[in-house]
């Protein structure tokens, strides 16, 4: 089978999947791994060998920065003791314990054996995220899952670099290794802010969507490789200049900007994530082809043992990590009572794996100093693609399940009622401001009394909501709905004349986009 033919078949391969997702309800990450790793075995398809530069330097960095980015800063706030014992202590436990499994069990040496504890440490930033999201878990639990697989790639990567270095070299250092993290993760959040600082006043002076929209597709790379070329945690600079420039942004741009930025990011985060998974599930066939003097049935012993070792540790770990410090720390206590063991029990079980621990395997050295071949190289990366496969499959699949039998919903009503409040407080704003333009020369009044009312009724509606949810707020929405519905009927009627006359030829194209594009915008403001 030739290229182009292989290619177009895979391209729409990953489309069906993507719409069997939405049928079957799975969530999209674990199709897609399946999926790719499906299509790899059908005889023809030509092998596909993933670069690991591929995911480290062009896929992973705006990946980071888009999820930091929409990450809430106060939820993060709140929970960074939850999320720094997670994405440091959570990471350095599971290391160590996978590497004395795999030694003891496997009969890995020392050195290797935390290259494969590194590897498989870190829970992934994508998958963590749209798996625990798409099954609706609530706001403060999707938070800290989010941010502990944001931060704690820095923890792994600095582990797996110097599990390496004591691999090819025979050398460990704890104390060197301590410093080195600690400088790792200062310089990375140090070149996240500067390169925040340098783009926020770049952006400050700039009138232009398209270009604002392009410099904020690249601010992730200008944190990450600089970060990587002077030996820092490329990851913690994404991460930050994300967050920096997530709480500026609003002030530094257009509404034309954030519009055409918000439906540009969606669309590329989803490509992205997507492009991950199918190329994570399609390497299984080149990691096989490396390793042919272990048995089958071993390979899936060893396989097994491995992915069972990081799903326990995390399920038994996040307990005590929950309710350790609460428990001698009355100040923590008081401040932070003791959390739902049902929420608990869902932060242990997603502690998915993805494409970041892939390639961290597949950049394995070749050869040691001394000129040997890397000890287990072709094991390692085996035995990563069955906890990356294990993770997704067995706590993926399983977690809506996991989530409704723990009764754990989403906390929309209280979210809702926040989402009231800031409505009521902006609008009492728009009053106060409609109050002190009326008497300007350029306001007439029928003009100032007309959008009084309007934002009187917002006021009063808003108001209902959390005031009386069950009386007049439902009168409101009812109301609402019903204005919404005429306004989008007299809109598409504007659209289909606009379509008439491109039809008679009585106006082009660009004039025709031009307009629609206004009652698109007009569309987009009714809430329903």
């Amino acid at each position: 089978m030739g290229l182009e033919p292989t290619l177009a078949a895979v391209l729409a391969a990953v489309v069906a999947l993507l719409i069997l997702a939405q049928f079957l309800r799975v969530p999209y990450p674990i199709l897609l791994v399946v999926g790719g790793l499906g299509i790899a075995l059908v005889p023809g398809i030509p092998r596909l060998a993933l670069d690991p530069d591929l995911v480290l330097v062009v896929l992973l960095p705006p990946l980071l920065y888009a999820a930091a980015f929409f990450t809430p800063l106060r939820e993060l706030r709140r929970n960074v003791r939850s999320i720094s014992l997670l994405a440091v202590g959570l990471v350095l436990a599971t290391a160590l314990i996978v590497a004395a499994v795999v030694h003891s069990a496997l009969g890995f040496a020392w050195p290797e054996a935390f290259v494969l504890g590194a590897v498989v440490s870190p829970t992934d930033p994508t998958a963590a995220t749209a798996i625990a999201r798409r099954v609706g878990v609530p706001a403060r639990i999707a938070t800290i899952i989010e941010g502990e697989s944001l931060i704690n790639d820095a923890t792994a990567l600095v582990i797996y670099k110097f599990a390496i270095a004591a691999t090819l070299s025979g050398v460990f250092s704890l104390p060197h290794a301590l410093l080195s993290f600690v400088v790792d993760a200062a310089g990375g959040i140090a070149i996240g802010a500067g390169v925040g600082a340098v783009i926020a006043a770049i952006r400050y002076r700039l009138d232009n969507p398209p270009v604002e929209v392009t410099i904020a597709l690249f601010t992730g790379y200008f944190a990450y490789l600089p970060a990587e070329a002077i030996g820092v945690s490329g990851v913690l600079a994404a991460v930050t200049v994300g967050i920096f420039m997530g709480r500026l942004t609003s002030k530094l741009t257009t509404p034309t900007t954030r519009i055409q930025g918000d439906a540009v990011w969606e669309i590329l985060v989803f490509v992205m994530n997507s492009a991950l998974f199918v190329l994570v599930g399609m390497q299984l066939p080149n990691v096989l082809d490396g390793i042919g003097s272990i048995s089958t049935a071993t390979l899936i012993r060893d396989g097994a043992i491995v992915a069972a070792t990081v799903m326990a540790v995390r399920v038994i770990l996040v307990f005590p990590l929950a309710y350790g410090p609460r428990f001698f720390f009355r100040r923590i206590r008081e401040r932070d009572p003791y959390p739902a063991w049902q929420a608990v029990t869902i932060i242990a079980w997603t502690g998915m794996r993805g494409a970041v621990s892939l390639a961290a395997a597949l950049a394995l050295p070749l050869v040691t100093n001394a000129g040997a071949g890397f000890p287990h190289r072709e094991e390692i990366i085996f035995l990563a693609f069955c906890v990356i496969l294990g993770t997704l499959v067995i706590q993926g699949l399983s977690l809506p399940a996991l989530v409704h039998l723990l009764g754990v919903e989403d906390d929309t009503t209280a979210r809702d009622r926040e989402e009231s409040k800031a409505r009521v407080h902006a609008t009492r704003a728009a009053l106060a401001r409609i109050d002190e333009l009326a008497s300007e020369d350029w306001v007439r009044d029928e003009t100032a009394e007309r959008v009084r009312r309007s934002y009187d009724y917002r006021l009063r509606r808003f108001s209902a909501r959390f005031e009386d949810p069950d009386g007049d707020a439902v009168a409101y929405e009812e109301r609402s709905a019903a204005y919404q519905r005429l306004v989008r009927e007299i809109i598409d009627a504007q659209r289909r004349a606009l379509l008439e006359l491109r039809a008679k030829g009585a106006i082009d194209d660009d004039l025709m986009h031009a307009i629609e594009r206004e009652l698109d915008y007009e569309d987009s403001r009714l809430e329903i």
